[in-house]
């Protein structure tokens, strides 16, 4: 759950409605950016894409990407189904938490935390979170052409994550992914065929677990 809580931290970044000044060659203001940034942010309310993961722990020194998609809806929905090369699924329905390994016919059910029990990362999947409020940004020097790579630290400590760092279209500051570092390791997603404010119903994120799993609770 812990990779899974970092996503959760930038995945309702992903889509908005676009900012369009023009592409942006000089460096921007890094609190500005992360406030046009939150802009988009409040106009999603749903969204649907593919996804690319890719996690390096410390001692590790090859990766298998894993690849599925990701629907999300705000407050507290999300369903990441991870296809290749293992199938698994994570599910929060609005008020609870499923995990499932098929192949070892296994998975796990927890509440949601409370309000006051939550990471940076559930509150911005409830919609209450804030760029501008919640972290302190700034831009690394090894910027990419085409992308502004927004670097992000919690103000409060988390359990999930210590830094985060979004990479943005320079036109659109549409999300093309984001990485997130701990003291294990570092997390990288990568999104393709982003769709917004589909129209996500609550029923998309109903789970039951197949007869014969081994679940934990």
């Amino acid at each position: 759950m812990r990779v899974l809580l970092s996503i959760l931290a930038v995945a309702a970044f992903a889509l908005g409605s676009p900012w369009r000044p023009g592409a942006q060659s000089a460096l921007p203001n890094a609190a500005d950016l992360a406030v046009r940034t939150q802009k988009r942010y409040e106009s999603i309310r749903d969204f649907t894409a593919d996804f690319t993961q890719t996690y390096r722990g410390l001692l590790q020194k090859r990766t298998v990407p894993e690849q599925g998609t990701i629907l999300l809806k705000k407050p507290n929905r999300v369903r990441f189904t991870y296809k290749t090369p293992d199938r698994k699924e994570f599910v929060s329905d609005g008020s609870q938490f499923y995990s499932y390994y098929p192949q070892e016919r296994a998975g796990s059910v927890y509440p949601l935390p409370k309000p006051n029990e939550s990471s940076t990362a559930l509150l911005f999947l409830a919609g209450r979170g804030d760029l501008a409020r919640d972290f302190t940004a700034s831009l690394p020097a090894d910027q990419v052409a085409d992308e502004w790579h927004l670097r992000l630290v919690p103000k409060s400590k988390q359990t999930d994550f210590d830094t985060l760092t979004l990479f943005l279209d320079r036109t659109t500051l549409a999300l093309r992914g984001f990485v997130t570092t701990d003291d294990q390791g570092s997390n990288t997603i990568r999104f393709a065929k982003l769709k917004e404010n589909t129209g996500l119903a609550d029923r998309a994120f109903l789970f039951e677990f197949p007869k014969g799993t081994e679940i934990s609770r």
